[in-house]
């Protein structure tokens, strides 16, 4: 896959009313034409970049069930991400929701000359977008795969990121612009928060469980909390990922359009729903709720000790489904099987 920069030079407007003069949009692509190819768009979650071979490289990749070199698959990093599209360097950038992001990204497909998503996806905040889309533009995509994901943020959900948000300013060089490692430790204990609600009971005793039955003090998953916190501050801006807890807090489909059931109730998109049995994020309930409410959508369960995770670790039970899904009748799809 190749990557490019999308530029769109007038002020951009968004859904809070602020103006943004002119937008960024990183994204990856696969080489080749367009003409003669399936299209899959794929929406990346929280804190992925624009290029699914790094963050889902068993589904997607040469030889893998979505192929660059066979499909022609595109992934762009959203706004307020700190992979090349418009970002924050202090606390008071505005609002970004996720129909901010999928705007723009409208605005990228329409430069790539994009009429039709033959598959649209995402897991997580990354199928926040992929619901927007598909209740913004009913007809765009063909078929519709949310993973691990809701209709509108829970209260359960709002408060993780919330409790996230306030590790980031109980580190009191959060909001000091650009110096080196302003908001680091804070970022890092946002994450160790957020690892808790994205990982589950039985994945934590069977990754993290002390190797000897005599230790004076448990601290593999201690020493575990640490190490995750310490990658994510090696790659991530603490700004941005204020800037997209926030925007995970604006998810709700129904805003403005007369609840969740009717907004859900105008997609045309051959739907998938996928949900994980360990899920404390997302628990199937949300999934279920999906599955009833879009016309004609089909609800699966992944089984996994590795909670909301697991639809990224999950590759072969999701890459059974989809198999499944898309050589179904209604897909227009014939699928290589994996």
């Amino acid at each position: 896959m190749i990557e490019n920069t999308y530029i769109y030079h007038e002020p951009f407007l968004l859904e809070n009313g602020s103006i943004l003069p002119g937008i960024r949009i990183r994204y990856h692509c696969s080489r080749g034409p367009l003409t003669g190819r399936k299209v899959v768009w794929i929406c990346h979650a929280l804190t992925a970049s624009s290029n699914p071979l790094d963050w889902w490289p068993d589904l997607v990749g040469a030889g893998k069930f979505l192929d660059p070199g066979r499909e022609y698959i595109i992934c762009a990093n959203v706004l307020g991400s700190c992979y090349g599209s418009t970002q924050p360097h202090a606390t008071d950038f505005p609002l970004i929701t996720i129909r901010d992001m999928v705007k723009a990204h409208q605005l990228l497909r329409l430069h790539l000359d994009i009429e039709h998503i033959d598959l649209l996806i995402g897991g997580s905040s990354g199928g926040f977008q992929a619901l927007e889309w598909a209740i913004d533009s009913p007809g765009l995509a063909g078929n519709l795969c949310l993973i691990a994901c809701s209709a509108r943020i829970s209260p359960w959900a709002t408060a993780l990121n919330e409790s996230q948000r306030m590790a980031l300013f109980a580190d009191t060089t959060f909001g000091r612009g650009e110096e080196p490692m302003a908001g680091r430790r804070g970022l890092a204990a946002a994450r160790s928060i957020a690892l808790l609600s994205y990982r589950s009971y039985a994945g934590y005793c069977k990754t993290q469980s002390e190797q000897q039955d005599d230790v004076l003090i448990a601290c593999k998953a201690c020493s575990y909390q640490q190490y995750q916190g310490k990658k994510l501050t090696d790659r991530f801006s603490p700004y941005s990922y204020y800037t997209l807890t926030l925007s995970l807090d604006s998810h709700n489909v129904g805003r403005n359009r007369g609840g969740t059931a009717k907004a859900l109730s105008v997609i045309k998109a051959h739907t998938l729903c996928i949900g994980i049995d360990s899920d404390m994020l997302f628990p199937l309930s949300e999934i279920e709720y999906l599955a009833e409410h879009i016309p004609g959508a089909t609800k699966e369960v992944i089984s996994s000790d590795f909670g909301h995770d697991g639809f990224l670790l999950e590759h072969e039970q999701i890459t059974s489904i989809l198999c499944k899904f898309l050589n179904s009748g209604a897909a227009h799809w014939p699928m290589p099987l994996p």
